[in-house]
């Protein structure tokens, strides 16, 4: 039976995409002001389908314990931490975010969210040299004080047995970290949970097989949204004074339909994501950790090879990857003519900037789209040596679109984060842009309110509504240390993620 809806005709705020950007933005604000009159719209015919589905990402809380990526070495040697403490804290405020809805009862249980230890791991004199320097830089900051660093085979097999069997013998210098604090998360079990609490606490449900068509402005309103019945092909109105746009690859060709000068400098490069999982139960007990190692020399951060447990669907399972793969799509369920509908006279620059300064990554690219199934394996056999081909199967994940941005000297440069981009007042922000972001979404929806309501942000109200909810949202660690260390072990224990010994509790 085709799907109907009553729309009101007008929204304090739009939300566009069922992941969990909007989950998060929605509740957030209806927390914080429960009158807020809020629409989510959704094209797919349930939530969490893309980005935020389980299969579609990594899994892992982003918190830098083990993504070697976040600690870039410079050219005299040193390590630079800064975006290692940045990402850190976003996951955090995250947590203490998921931990406050428990406290209050919105979140019944943690399913989502699992203790799994985070390890890097490396081979190679030079890697090792290089781990060494960044657990010691790293350990110089109380966030990291607990990692542990070794190059003893018997500490490394004990810490992940599955990758050191059958290397006794094996005379290349390894190295490994362990942070026990490090997690894996369900992000789009974590979405669907959300969406419950907003439909079931605040009457605030998100609208599945409805697709936003464009956004203009329109005379005594601020927006005017174009909303289309996937079944029926009926077309909605409604005005909005706000409008977020969280839909994955989605968000950059309706992005470029809106009439704000800030759309034109971006441009998007869409990447597939895929992984090896593994079918074979002994395998997969075999493994309990996230394990990451470097990437190659002309590899892009995003393809930092790693082993990792997830707990997907109550079950416990294994995967190895991310192998990049290419479609012109830029959702899963997107269309083939995703990308050269997005290419105009504005971006046409920065796209074929970012094309010409990084051919490695295009040969990179190419590369992987013609690898077969043994190609992979053995990939996979420097992690697991002895893998057997049978026990693992492909499975494609999901649809990244990378940031191309207009840069002056280059023309354009591929960005590899997540981005906010906002128009001056506010009333239109969208997200692009790809990893950390889920495990950051509470930080940038934080950021995003300051964009989207300044003035209320400001408020004494909105202040202290945030600092319940988000105790370090405005803080800064280092300087709060002993506060932070204790609601950090506060946040674990309410999450069901760690245990603590009776001096930490009572720090």
């Amino acid at each position: 039976m085709p799907k109907t809806i009553q729309l009101e005709k007008e929204y304090d705020l739009v939300c566009v995409g069922g992941g969990i950007m909007s989950a998060t933005l929605a509740l957030m604000l209806k927390l914080i002001d429960a009158n807020l009159n809020i629409l989510i719209l959704e094209r797919l015919d349930k939530v969490a389908l893309e980005s935020s589905g389980a299969w579609n990402n990594a899994g892992t809380g982003h918190s830098a314990l083990c993504e070697l990526n976040y600690t870039p070495q410079k050219k005299d040697g040193s390590i630079d931490v800064t975006k290692a403490l940045e990402v850190f804290k976003q996951f955090e405020q995250s947590k203490q975010f998921w931990s406050y809805l428990v406290k209050q009862g919105y979140l019944t249980e943690q399913a989502f969210i699992h203790a799994v230890p985070h390890h890097s791991w490396v081979s190679g004199k030079e890697d090792v040299d290089f781990l060494r320097k960044r657990v010691e830089k790293m350990k110089q900051y109380s966030q990291f004080e607990e990692m542990e660093f070794s190059e003893d085979f018997k500490t490394l097999k004990k810490w992940f047995p599955l990758i050191m069997e059958g290397r006794e013998n094996d005379k290349t210098p390894m190295a490994g970290t362990r942070m026990e604090m490090g997690t894996e998360v369900n992000f789009g079990l974590l979405t669907k949970k959300l969406f419950k609490i907003l439909e079931e606490e605040f009457d605030t449900p998100v609208h599945t097989g409805f697709e936003v068509e464009d956004i203009d402005p329109a005379e005594g309103v601020d927006w005017l949204a174009e909303i289309k019945n996937l079944d029926t092909n009926e077309k909605f109105y409604c005005d909005a004074t706000h409008v977020f746009i969280g839909a994955g690859g989605g968000a950059l060709p309706l992005l470029q339909k809106v009439e704000i000068e800030e759309k034109n400098q971006y441009g998007g490069f869409p990447v597939s994501g895929q992984w090896l999982i593994c079918k074979n139960r002994d395998v997969i007990k075999q493994h309990h950790a996230k394990v990451y190692s470097k990437a190659g020399p002309d590899a892009p951060p995003m393809s930092t090879p790693h082993l990792d447990t997830r707990y997907i669907k109550g079950k416990k399972e294994l995967l190895f990857g991310p192998f990049a793969g290419f479609s012109t799509k830029f959702l899963k369920e997107g269309s083939y003519l995703d990308l050269f509908k997005s290419v105009n006279f504005e971006n046409i620059p920065a796209m074929w900037g970012v094309f010409w300064h990084n051919l490695p990554l295009t040969k990179y690219l190419v590369g992987q789209v013609k690898m077969n199934h043994e190609d992979r394996m053995e990939e996979l056999r420097t992690f697991i040596k002895d893998a057997k081909s049978d026990d693992w199967e492909l499975k494609v994940a999901g649809q990244r679109v990378q940031i191309i941005k207009k840069d002056e000297e280059q023309g354009g440069t591929l960005e590899f984060g997540t981005e906010v981009v906002h128009s001056k007042d506010g009333a239109i922000t969208a997200l692009l842009g790809a990893s950390p972001g889920a495990s950051v979404a509470v930080n940038i929806m934080v950021t995003l309110l300051h964009f989207a309501f300044p003035e209320k942000a400001k408020s004494k109200a909105w202040k202290e509504k945030l600092d319940e909810m988000i105790p370090f949202w405005n803080k800064d660690i280092q300087e709060n240390e002993k506060e932070f260390k204790k609601l950090q072990y506060q946040c674990s224990e309410v999450l069901g993620i760690c245990e603590f010994s009776e001096t930490m509790k009572n720090l």
